[in-house]
C-alpha cells in the first residue's frame, strides 16, 4: 500500500505544480499590457521553475527512482520591454514611447494547453491508482 501512496504523492505534486503554472500563465496573460508595476516599469513575464525531488532518498534504488515535482522558484524571463509609439498614453516618455511587456499571448495559450494536458494526465494517474487500490481491497473479501 505504501507504493500506492507514493504514487498518489507523486501525482499530487504534479497537480500542485501545474496549478501554480496555470496561475502564472493567467497572470502573464492578464498583465500583457501592464505598463506600471510596484517595482517600476512594465510587467515582466513570470515562469515557474520545476525541480525533481526523490520521494524516499533512503530507500532502495527502485524507491529512489520515484520523484515528485516541486516548484522551487518563480522567475522573471528577463525579456526587454517592447517600445511602442503612443504619445497619448499616460506612461509615455518625453519622446512619446511606451514600454509594454514582451508577452506573446499565443505562446501563453500554447503553455496553457500543455498545462491542461499535464494536469489531466496527473488526474488520470490518481484515478488509476485509486482503482488499483480498490481492486486490491476487493481481493481480500
Amino acid at each position: 500500500m505504501a507504493d500506492l501512496l507514493d504514487t498518489f504523492q507523486i501525482a499530487a505534486s504534479g497537480l500542485s505544480a501545474e496549478r501554480l503554472r496555470l496561475q502564472t500563465i493567467a497572470s502573464n496573460m492578464a498583465n500583457a499590457r501592464t505598463t506600471r508595476t510596484e517595482a517600476g516599469g512594465p510587467y515582466q513575464r513570470q515562469v515557474p521553475v520545476f525541480e525533481s525531488r526523490e520521494i524516499d532518498p533512503f530507500g532502495s534504488a527502485l524507491d529512489r527512482a520515484g520523484s515528485e515535482v516541486v516548484v522551487t522558484d518563480l522567475r522573471s524571463d528577463g525579456r526587454p520591454p517592447i517600445r511602442t509609439y503612443d504619445p497619448g498614453h499616460p506612461d509615455a516618455d518625453p519622446e512619446g514611447y511606451v514600454e509594454y511587456p514582451d508577452i506573446n499571448v499565443l505562446q501563453e495559450m500554447v503553455d496553457l494547453m500543455t498545462t491542461n494536458r499535464t494536469y489531466e494526465s496527473n488526474t488520470s494517474v490518481v484515478e488509476a491508482t485509486r482503482d488499483m487500490a480498490r481492486k486490491a481491497l476487493e481481493i481480500g473479501r
